[in-house]
């Protein structure tokens, strides 16, 4: 088996989120309402592409995170992002006294966070994933981080953002120092990807101990309409 960060989403959907699985083939992909990433496995041939399309649907879109298979001619591709993944390499993980765990109440609350500040996809079931710690001030949610993609041995660090209105105070850095302690107590690596444009963040995790490591791309593909069998 390939090294579980090579194909993330993969290795996260055959391994300790393996209960979240929607399967068709050899392909396998997270409730809609839970994230929008589809996995392949690390060689996919025409049948994988063929199962793609049955679980998405004519016409559906598909979000392959961290990868660097491409779909066959025909397919539509709506965005392309490079991205880069990085990795605890010496991060000073601590506990943050102010954050406070989040849950299925708290979704709305984040959804608005998340549509103000952009910091990645989330859903109504995101917050299911893992363990996702906020701060709140005067009891709004201004800032928060979690726990998204799970391969095995690591856990990712996602939906880090801050309302604009509070940014400056490191509250985006204290809840990453968090969430990486929170891993490294189940013995555990902490992970991020972020988008290769988003400079002013990628040296914020540099700056924190994690190190670069590769540099996958984040594609949407639109399935056609009708699929050669």
């Amino acid at each position: 088996m390939a090294f579980p960060l090579d194909n993330p989403t993969w290795a996260s959907l055959t391994g300790p989120h393996a209960h979240f699985a929607e399967r068709q083939g050899r392909v396998l992909r997270y409730p809609e309402d839970v994230a929008p990433f589809l996995a392949l496995p690390d060689d996919p041939g025409e049948q994988d592409w063929r199962d793609v399309a049955e679980l998405a649907g004519p016409g559906g879109t598909v979000v392959l995170a961290a990868t660097t298979a491409r779909p066959p001619a025909g397919w539509e591709v709506l965005d392309e992002t490079p991205g880069v993944q990085l990795v605890d390499e010496g991060v000073a993980a601590a506990p943050e006294p102010e954050a406070v765990r989040l849950g299925p109440a708290d979704v709305p609350e984040m959804l608005d966070l998340v549509e103000r500040t952009r910091p990645g996809p989330l859903r109504k079931r995101t917050v299911e994933l893992g363990t996702y710690l906020g701060i709140r001030r005067g009891g709004a949610l201004v800032a928060m981080a979690g726990e998204r993609l799970h391969p095995p041995g690591h856990t990712e660090i996602s939906a880090v953002c801050t309302d604009p209105a509070y940014r400056g105070q490191g509250l985006a850095t204290r809840l990453v120092l968090a969430v990486a302690a929170g891993i490294r107590e189940r013995g555990e690596t902490p992970m991020m990807h972020a988008a290769a444009g988003n400079t002013s963040a990628i040296r914020l995790y540099l700056s924190l101990g994690f190190a670069l490591r590769a540099r996958p791309d984040f594609v949407a593909v639109r399935v056609p309409l009708a699929v050669a069998v």
